[in-house]
């Protein structure tokens, strides 16, 4: 704010005559081409200006987060905002909106005038145009630099926009305090309704707001708001708008803030949302990972629907029992729920007690997949090249040992020949690194780089890896993502939490959908299907088992040292993954022997609903 005496009192005299007469000009000017090219060229009106609320709804429309970009805006047409509340506006801060051509140059005038007796810049004579193109385009500077920036401004504003769509803008864009911008904001902040079903009163009492937000804000001063407001009813009844006995009732009715709450549930699920978001700006738009970021914040901030698959009632069951089995110990688990006919994830967790955006232990946690991965890089791939697609082919599941390296079966046990069901229900180590070795690692990795995993090294294209050796890993959403191949007739499609993303206009923008790969073939896929199914009745997975009519089959891993413990399977209708484990991996053993992650997928399993 400025204050210097003297030369602040020439300034003032020069900026006033100035501006006076700068105004003059324009509303004299000639259309003169050159002048207005310039204009053109200088003033452009970036529609991406004003930053709104995005929204992440779950499979029935149902808004699950509020997105803010750092402005709380829900952008309202015209329209459909109270005529009163457009008409006290005008009232109050443009009577002249309609008559001028963005600037009141008597106004700014008038007001310089003030500022040359207050030794100071009090007031700014600014029309609704003015406003809008401070609030959008300029800065708040009070500077007289900034107020003829802010003329040229409104001036070209008013060429190229109707005054619908300047007035649209304002409602929009005008600060309301606590972070809330635009009047169908401040309605949904402080009522907790829509501007449509607010009194005369309610309407007014927002409307003083932001003339100071600061000094005016409700939750911390609404008597002056109160004051304020009774300013706005006194301008509206002298133009015409009210009569006194609208000021009359408004003034006696009693106004009851109904503060909303920033809607924010399942942080859980949320945070893999915004991390797909970012993934399929990968995909669809050829982005690095940089480029993805920044195209997303761009595309929050000009409002967006993020439609997902999300069931609120599977993410819940989910998250309860990880969270009561695990809360009271050190211990961590994470899941991800697929529904594999409709390819979708219906949940996804990050572990116990997760907070919205830590550390994801769903899909950012990359651990040794242990036994979990021989169907896919072992025994499937195993079958389609050597067509044993029987479950009662035979593996020789002995000893094996070549350059160095010589697996051992769980316990030391040695095997003989044994069945191709038999060496997976009981997870014969031997078996599986041999069918990796006939089919040679390259040929097994050749399928496994049909499925989603990011993390796939050149360095892990050898034995180990049929073990779950592997210099990075896995997420237990990559893995639960690849399992669903096995219901789909051995093809692939990914997965995804997100449906479609679109404008709040509803035009699409970016479609969850990927194309199908086929993997493995039918038979191949069915066999390991019958081969899970009996993991679960009489192999490594019998803790899973429960009572169903229905198909019941999985996969249980453990790696190194007991340090991570799954099990991956599937019923009718879901695919789902479970990993237990250390953030920092020790050993979990006494877990292991119990049972643990074989428990938790069955109590998690019996308590889901039906897919619809």
């Amino acid at each position: 704010m400025i204050r210097t005496g003297l030369g602040f009192t020439a300034v003032a005299f020069l900026a006033a005559a100035f501006t006076f007469l700068f105004g003059e000009l324009l509303e004299q000017l000639p259309q003169t081409p050159t002048f207005h090219e310039v204009l053109d060229e200088e003033i452009q009106f970036d529609a991406a200006a004003m930053t709104l609320n995005s929204r992440i709804t779950d499979r029935h429309g149902v808004l699950v987060s509020d997105v803010y970009s750092g402005e709380n805006r829900i952008y309202t047409p015209l329209e459909e905002m109270p005529e009163v509340a457009v008409n006290m506006f005008l009232a109050v801060e443009d009577r002249q909106f309609y008559e001028h051509k963005g600037f009141d140059g008597n106004g700014i005038a008038r007001a310089l005038m003030v500022n040359l007796q207050a030794q100071e810049i009090d007031q700014g004579g600014s029309t609704i145009t003015q406003q809008v193109a401070r609030n959008l385009y300029l800065t708040h500077e009070q500077t007289y630099e900034r107020k003829l920036s802010e003329i040229l401004y409104a001036y070209q504003m008013e060429r190229e926009m109707t005054k619908e769509d300047i007035l649209e803008l304002y409602m929009n864009s005008i600060y309301f305090a606590n972070g809330v911008y635009g009047f169908e904001s401040a309605s949904q902040f402080y009522f907790s309704r829509p501007s449509s079903e607010l009194s005369l009163a309610e309407i007014t009492f927002l409307g003083a707001i932001p003339n100071a937000p600061s000094r005016f804000d409700p939750l911390v001063n609404s008597e002056a708001t109160m004051e304020r407001q009774e300013v706005m009813l006194e301008r509206m009844v002298t133009a015409g708008i009210l009569t006194e006995r609208q000021l009359t009732d408004a003034l006696e009715e009693q106004i009851v803030l109904d503060l909303s709450e920033r809607t924010d549930d399942f942080p859980d699920y949320v945070s893999y949302v915004h991390h797909e978001f970012e993934e399929l700006l990968i995909n669809q738009e050829n982005l690095d990972a940089e480029g993805a970021a920044e195209r997303a914040k761009e595309l929050l901030q000009q409002g967006v629907i993020i439609e997902t698959a999300l069931d609120p009632d599977v993410q819940n069951t989910v998250t309860d029992i990880i969270n009561d089995r695990f809360s009271a110990s050190d211990i961590q688990a994470a899941a991800s729920v697929i529904d594999h006919e409709m390819n979708e994830i219906t949940a996804i967790t990050g572990g116990t007690a997760y907070q919205k955006f830590d550390f994801h232990r769903g899909w950012q946690a990359s651990r040794s997949p242990g036994s979990t991965i021989k169907p896919l890089l072992s025994f499937g791939p195993f079958m389609e090249e050597t067509g044993e697609d029987k479950a009662g082919s035979y593996i020789d599941s002995g000893p094996f040992s070549k350059n160095g390296y010589s697996p051992r079966n769980f316990g030391g046990t040695e095997y003989g020949v044994v069945t191709l069901e038999q060496a997976f229900k009981q997870s014969h180590n031997t078996a599986a690194v041999r069918m990796l070795d006939k089919i040679t690692p390259e040929t097994g990795f050749s399928y496994l780089r049909k499925f989603d995993f990011p993390r796939l090294k050149e360095e892990d294209i050898r034995l180990p890896a049929a073990l779950g050796g592997f210099s990075e890993g896995m997420s237990v959403n990559d893995m639960t993502r690849a399992y669903t191949v096995f219901q789909n007739k051995g093809d692939y499609r990914t997965p995804r939490a997100i449906r479609q993303v679109t404008t709040l206009d509803g035009d699409v923008i970016v479609e969850g959908t990927s194309a199908s790969v086929s993997v493995y073939s039918a038979e191949t896929a069915d066999t390991i299907r019958g081969m899970m199914k009996r993991t679960v009745e009489s192999g490594t997975g019998t803790a899973a088992r429960y009572e169903t009519d229905g198909y019941l089959g999985g996969k249980t891993g453990t790696s190194d040292d007991f340090h991570d413990l799954w099990f991956i399977g599937s019923n009718d209708w879901y695919t789902t993954g479970i990993w237990v484990g250390h953030d920092q991996p020790q050993s979990l053993e006494n877990q292991s022997r119990d049972q643990v992650h074989t428990r938790l997928w069955r109590n998690i399993m019996q308590q889901l609903p039906a897919a619809p």
